[in-house]
């Protein structure tokens, strides 16, 4: 194994200063991957790194991705939650890699819904 130079580590430096970032703050759009035990081994970690490379790719500064724990619907994993500023928190289901491109194409960049994979709008919580 070769030995890390000065150069190497700052890399390494740069590389996790921009994760960080992407996953701190209030913006535009959040993005919650479920990443309970059964998420993890639906490919939860494949979709989170699919949104990340997106944020990264297209210099995205007002988009934010999170993790969150199991959304209890195991059987619909890989699973995430797109909340757009001011707009009702919609959840995404059975997901791949090809269709989180489209969705955050579609809604977090554009702001429209993609239906064929949404399974529903609104928030569980109660306020």
């Amino acid at each position: 194994m070769a030995k890390l130079r000065p150069e190497d580590l700052e890399k390494i430096s740069q590389k996790m200063r921009k994760m960080t970032i992407l996953r701190e703050g209030t913006n535009r759009a959040r993005i919650t991957v479920h990443m309970g035990t059964c998420g993890i081994a639906a490919g939860a970690r494949k979709i989170m790194a699919a949104i990340l490379t997106l944020i990264e790719e297209r210099n995205t500064r007002d988009v934010v991705a999170i993790s969150s724990g199991c959304a209890g619907l195991c059987s619909r994993e890989p699973m995430m939650t797109v909340e757009l500023k001011g707009e009702a928190p919609v959840k995404y289901v059975d997901l791949t890699e090809k269709k989180v491109q489209e969705i955050f194409t579609q809604h977090v960049m554009n702001g429209n819904l993609v239906v064929k994979y949404a399974l529903a709008i609104g928030s569980e919580r109660v306020s």
